[in-house]
């Protein structure tokens, strides 16, 4: 039976203290070690199979840069220009469909929404 920790990663210098609450600290140079450093601190200090461990990294801080929050902040950003991005497309196959059945040619409806009147076509028919 595997269990998941969590371990922090901070830079400091030119270390990456790694830390997993209710098991202790560790140091890494590289952060594509931290997970295997995590991994065999659990295994180490609990005294348990590495292949009973499973381990997910997040990086807190490089010195004063709070990286948890701003990828945190990063993460809803591209979340949201996601939805935005997906409510135009919507919008534009409709307009493009708006478009069609007031009789403007494809090739119009291309020009007008800037795009190919092939991709016009496919906006219509999608």
């Amino acid at each position: 039976m595997s269990t998941t920790y969590t371990a922090t990663a901070a830079r400091e210098g030119r270390w990456w203290t790694i830390t997993v609450p209710d098991v202790g600290v560790t140091q890494s140079r590289r952060l594509d070690d931290v997970e295997g450093m995590a991994h065999e601190l659990v295994a180490v200090t609990l005294d348990v199979p590495l292949s009973d461990v499973t381990v997910t990294v997040e990086v807190a801080k490089v010195g004063d840069v709070d990286v948890a929050d701003r990828l945190a902040t990063l993460r809803r950003e591209r979340a949201e220009a996601e939805r935005l991005e997906a409510a135009a497309c919507e919008h534009t196959a409709a307009l493009a469909r708006d478009l069609v059945a007031h009789d403007v040619p494809l090739r119009d409806v291309g020009a007008i929404l800037g795009v190919s009147h092939q991709r016009a076509h496919q906006l219509v028919a999608g």
